[in-house]
C-alpha cells in the first residue's frame, strides 16, 4: 500500500478505541441477556467483530503488524439454523456485484447485440439504439445473456467482478405464483439458510496475510 493510502496513526488509535467500546457493549449485552438467542448479544457480537476487523486492517496497513484475533467469516456471522429439518421447497438467492470499468466496451458490445436483433424494416436508419447510455447498454446485455454467462464473460463486456454470494434457503412450501416478484429479496431469512457460498477478494487478502504470518513464524 502506498504511503498516501495508509491510515494515519490517529485513525489506528481511533479504531483501537472502537474495539474497546465494542468489547464493553458486548460484555454488557452478555451480562444482561434474556436467553440463549438474545438479539442484543447477537448485534453486539457482530459490532465487535466489525470493529476488530477494522482495527486489524488499519494496524496492518499502518504498521505492518497483525493481531491475534480470528475474525469470523461470513458463514460464522449467520444465526443458528431455525428452518425445517426436511424442507419441502427452497429458494436460491444470488447476488453478484460488478464495476463498470470500461464503459466504451460495454456500449460497443450492447450496440452490436442491438444491431443483430434490429428488424429488417429498421435497417439503414442511422439512429443508435444504445448511444452513450450505460443504463440502456446494461438492459440490452442482461436481456440477451443469462447471468451465469455474463459472469463467465464479464471482461468482454467491460465489467469487473466484485463480491458475490449465493444463499440456499429452506422453505415450507412454494409461494403462490407471482407472490414475491415485486419484492424478491425482502423475505430472505438468515435463520433458514441451509448453506451459502461467498466469493470476495477479502478472502484472498486474508490468505496472503496468513501466509505472511506463517513465513514470519518459520524465520
Amino acid at each position: 500500500m502506498s504511503d498516501a493510502a495508509q491510515p494515519t496513526a490517529a485513525e489506528v488509535r481511533a479504531a483501537a478505541e472502537a474495539v474497546k467500546a465494542a468489547l464493553d457493549r458486548h460484555l454488557e449485552a452478555v451480562e444482561n441477556r434474556t436467553g440463549d438467542d438474545d438479539p442484543a448479544v447477537y448485534d453486539a457480537f457482530n459490532a465487535l467483530a466489525a470493529a476488530a476487523e477494522a482495527y486489524d486492517e488499519r494496524l496492518y496497513d499502518r504498521y505492518d503488524e497483525v493481531t491475534p484475533f480470528e475474525i469470523p467469516g461470513a458463514d460464522d456471522s449467520l444465526p443458528p439454523y431455525a428452518g425445517p429439518e426436511e424442507p419441502n421447497a427452497l429458494s436460491v438467492l444470488i447476488r453478484r456485484d460488478y464495476a463498470v470499468v470500461e464503459p466504451q466496451r460495454l456500449l460497443a458490445q450492447a450496440q452490436r447485440i442491438a444491431d443483430i436483433e434490429e428488424d429488417e424494416d429498421q435497417r439503414g436508419v442511422n439512429v443508435p439504439v444504445v448511444g452513450t447510455s450505460v443504463h440502456s447498454a446494461l438492459g440490452v446485455l442482461f436481456g440477451e445473456y443469462e447471468p451465469d454467462e455474463i459472469a463467465s464473460r464479464h471482461k468482454e463486456f467491460g465489467l469487473e467482478e466484485g463480491d458475490s454470494t449465493l444463499w440456499v434457503s429452506a422453505a415450507d412450501e412454494l409461494p403462490e405464483p407471482g407472490e414475491w416478484l415485486s419484492v424478491p429479496f425482502d423475505q430472505a431469512d438468515p435463520e433458514r439458510v441451509v448453506c451459502r457460498f461467498d466469493v470476495s477478494s477479502v478472502f484472498d487478502e486474508d490468505e496472503l496475510r496468513e501466509e505472511r504470518m506463517d513465513l514470519e513464524g518459520e524465520s
